[in-house]
């Protein structure tokens, strides 16, 4: 067995004076000076105190499949500094040279490239990265400030099944995420946050008065989930949000979810279960923490009973007004039905067979179980890595088969799903 070493701040390095060492570029071995945080992972699990780093077994068939999937997305790359995923009219094109680049798929698989362990200036994949970043830039510089999105491509795979806006909401949080990892380039940073206030500006005036995203495609349930976690992210790195505009964004997530009957509304999921289960463990996983955050520290302090659950009125003896307790109470029973749903095999079939959109289900309820810190996480991540390896093609893709098909799209998000053990202090930090 070789072993990760995962850092518990996301590492700055060499761009921001932080000396870091990968092994290879999955970040099998990543050693950072100065760490002094405790290990997320273990401590989720009430395994071990707080130490500077920790240590996580993985197998060398996983290694190998994250390298052959980050070999193969590297050389998907067209000359204009993007990835695109292709027309939706034209599913069956799988070569990635084949198609137009589209600013959703490029987000994606900036990403997961960050997520891998490479920034635009360090890293095996930072010119992929750097490249990557100048072409959403320049989406974004270019767009309208009365356009909701960020491109003039219509009609691509993840515009049809996510929503119209899908660009603009996977472009900023890609940005909004690459903030933390350029610290010490202050005319870059300048750049980019000038690009996510933009972004933001469009998201917030996409939004429905229910708190959906505008433009909602086949399931435009996934859509919407990702514009609340945007708006989380930038919010944590001190973009100017609507804070009204957040809350109705989770609200309409909690909404599709009934803790009491254990079903969800799928009427803007196209009809599947897994999409909107997803979407509602995501937006309400931060609350949810907090909730629980909130009970532990009352009951250290000797507020509450050892034994006392997260309610309403256990919330308002921990010092939260009543809107709080209810508002951090029902997501709490929310997030703890939808994650136990979401993991339900029915449930993970999705539509029955494997598309883009099951895939970035997964990626939300695995995020959703490090935010939320849920000690189901060690369990679900080694079932999902070894159900992803299975379906991995020889070439080091995967692919859909319906819907979102583009291998560049599916291998983005994969890419997301296993390297997420070296993203959990951002997660949970940012959100």
């Amino acid at each position: 067995m070789r072993y990760i070493i995962i850092l518990i701040l996301p590492v700055l390095l060499a761009i921001n004076g932080v000396h870091s060492h990968h092994k290879n570029s999955t970040g099998i071995k990543v050693k950072a000076a100065n760490v002094n945080r405790g290990c997320v992972f273990r401590t989720f699990f009430a395994e071990d105190p707080y130490t500077p780093v920790c240590i996580l077994k993985a197998s060398d068939t996983l290694a190998q499949s994250v390298e052959k999937a980050l070999i193969w997305i590297s050389k998907a790359q067209n000359t204009d500094g993007g990835w695109g995923a292709g027309l939706h009219s034209a599913q069956h094109i799988m070569d990635p040279h084949a198609v137009k680049s589209d600013p959703a798929t490029t987000a994606m698989v900036a990403m997961a490239l960050l997520r891998s362990g490479s920034t635009p200036s360090a890293g095996s994949y930072s010119i992929n990265l750097s490249n990557a970043t100048s072409y959403l830039l320049r989406q974004v510089e270019s767009s309208s400030e009365n356009e909701l999105n960020i491109t003039t491509l219509n009609g691509t795979q993840i515009q049809t099944k996510l929503g119209l806006n899908i660009d603009v909401i996977l472009t900023c949080q890609y940005l909004t995420n690459l903030l933390e990892y350029i610290k010490a380039n202050p005319v870059l940073t300048s750049h980019v946050k000038k690009a996510v206030n933009k972004c933001v500006m469009k998201i917030q005036n996409g939004q429905n008065p229910n708190g959906s995203q505008q433009g909602a495609g086949w399931a435009g349930v996934l859509q919407s989930s990702f514009a609340a976690t945007a708006l989380e992210s930038a919010e944590h790195t001190g973009i100017s949000v609507d804070r009204q505009k957040l809350n109705q964004a989770r609200n309409y997530q909690k909404l599709n979810f009934d803790s009491n009957s254990k079903t969800a509304k799928t009427d803007d999921a196209a009809g599947v279960l897994l999409y909107a289960i997803s979407g509602s463990a995501r937006s309400s996983a931060k609350e949810a923490r907090e909730a629980e955050e909130t009970i532990a520290k009352a009951k250290k302090q000797g507020m509450l009973a050892p034994d006392e659950k997260v309610t309403v009125s256990n919330l308002r003896k921990a010092g939260l007004s009543e809107n709080e307790a209810m508002r951090f109470s029902t997501a709490y029973h929310i997030n703890q039905s939808a994650m136990m749903a979401a993991r339900q095999q029915d449930v993970m079939s999705g539509f029955g067979s494997n598309g883009g959109e099951e895939f970035l289900s997964f990626l939300q309820t695995g995020e959703s179980l490090i935010v939320s810190a849920n000690n189901e996480w060690q369990k679900w991540y080694n079932d999902m890595t070894t159900r992803l390896m299975q379906i991995q093609n020889a070439d080091g893709s995967w692919n859909g088969h319906h819907c979102i098909t583009s291998p560049v799209f599916c291998t983005a998000t994969c890419l997301l799903i296993f390297n997420i053990v070296n993203d959990a202090d951002r997660l949970r930090g940012s959100n």
